[in-house]
């Protein structure tokens, strides 16, 4: 399985935004990633970085990615973009279930379902989200909601080639704390088994990302811990240099 380091742009990112873009294709140019990479940004930038992308002859350095989609096609939903959408604009992921969507806009396991299906019908792969926050696993209740999370957000027909799951524990995000290494990777061990029940041994080859302020300095000893199959990756991909430490923390297969 080879790895995916993805980047999380957030709401962050303005055309000037883009040569950070353009840093990352020609370092990845001058030195292939021993991973896949991938970039999600603001969706206002995501045509313009293909454009990018199409200039030379390393249009594949990286891949891009929106952030979130509608559950449907297209129709009367001021404000949304469909996985279509994202897809005309030179997309072929997109995250969904994103910790703070389901925080700040209320999104249920049902509605992460319902864009997970939508992304496989544009051609997308879904980045589906999941995680527990600091009081869930206090209470000691992190595994019993990681596994409701993926039962609800996780449609039956996810495989390795349309799905990747991204472990992130809420109370990891943006705050500095990161897990122990035990703690991560009892945790992805657990995805992985909840996977394996819900899908058959097919789900095996799903990749599990580990999401939860991922650095620089952390990276190596996070993306080399058992069932990690890489990272996605918040504040650290704003800025090519940070991003590419990231990148260079795989180790070749």
């Amino acid at each position: 399985m080879r790895a995916l380091v993805a980047g999380n742009w957030k709401m962050n990112g303005l055309a000037a935004s883009l040569a950070e873009l353009g840093a990352l294709k020609q370092a990845l140019a001058k030195t292939p990633a021993a991973c896949d990479v991938l970039v999600c940004p603001p969706a206002t930038l995501i045509a313009q970085a293909a454009l990018l992308l199409e200039e030379g002859h390393v249009k594949d350095a990286f891949a891009l990615g929106g952030q979130d989609c509608h559950a449907q096609p297209s129709g009367a939903f001021t404000g949304d973009l469909s996985a279509e959408m994202l897809k005309d604009a030179g997309a072929s992921y997109v995250i969904v279930g994103h910790s703070e969507r389901r925080q700040y806009h209320g999104e249920s396991d049902g509605d992460v379902a319902a864009k997970a299906r939508a992304a496989w019908r544009a051609g997308l792969r879904a980045i589906i989200c999941l995680g527990e926050t600091d009081a869930q696993r206090d209470d000691g209740a992190h595994h019993h909601i990681c596994s409701s999370q993926l039962e609800g957000s996780v449609p039956e027909g996810a495989t390795p080639e349309n799905t990747v799951i991204a472990y992130e524990p809420v109370w990891a995000i943006g705050t500095g704390k990161t897990p122990t290494g035990e703690d991560i990777a009892a945790m992805h061990a657990h995805i992985r088994g909840c996977l394996v029940r819900r899908l058959g041994e097919g789900a095996r080859g799903i990749a599990i990302l580990y999401g939860g302020s991922v650095k620089p300095d952390n990276a190596r000893e996070i993306l080399n811990l058992p069932e990690v199959g890489g990272a996605l990756v918040g504040g650290a991909s704003l800025k090519s240099a940070d991003f590419l430490n990231v990148i260079g923390a795989v180790n070749p297969s």
